[in-house]
């Protein structure tokens, strides 16, 4: 299991759309359909990835947390599905179902979102405001598998009560540490 950590993208960067199939219902699903007016978390994961496993009960908690105050969670899986069937759509869709994930679960097939987004690892965090700019990168908190810390969604926590406050971003952030993604 190799760490990557994430690229930091310069805070302020305005979020790229996408048309992507949601996993679950079937559809093509846009970001300017899923987006908040408060705030928008799009979140790469996939289904293998220990990195991902590690955090998935804390990554429904949040949207179940944060989704009543008006915070979109939207997550992306753009590992390539031929060299990893289990990140495929129909395994997503299991993963959804299973885990009870309360946002869409999009198939990135291309690639393009992924690469628009410098995303780079599973998971991999961006927290957008209103207007779709960059005000949080990075992890979700310190765990990590194996490091013995508790799984609270601290850092990515903060970084929403500050956007839900109209408040400045976080000063600190830390790059989030994954599975590398599986580029074709």
């Amino acid at each position: 299991m190799a760490a990557s950590p994430s690229e930091m993208i310069p805070l302020g960067t305005k979020a790229t759309d996408f048309q992507l199939l949601d996993t679950v219902s079937g559809d093509i699903k846009s970001l300017s359909e899923l987006k908040s007016d408060k705030g928008t978390v799009i979140m790469f994961i996939c289904n293998h990835c220990p990195y991902v496993i590690h955090v998935n009960e804390q990554l429904v908690k949040l949207a179940a947390d944060y989704q009543p105050k008006g915070i979109a969670f939207i997550a992306i899986s753009s590992n390539d599905a031929i060299n990893y069937p289990q990140d495929g759509p129909a395994e997503m869709k299991k993963a959804a179902q299973r885990l009870g994930y309360p946002f869409p679960y999009l198939y990135d097939e291309s690639q393009e979102t992924a690469k628009a987004y410098h995303a780079v690892c599973t998971p991999d965090f961006f927290l957008f405001d209103s207007d779709l700019k960059c005000v949080y990168r990075g992890q979700l908190d310190e765990s990590r598998p194996g490091n013995g810390k508790p799984v609270t969604g601290k850092e990515l926590r903060a970084a929403l009560d500050a956007v839900l406050a109209n408040e400045a971003p976080l000063a600190i952030q830390k790059p989030s540490i994954g599975c590398s993604i599986k580029w074709k």
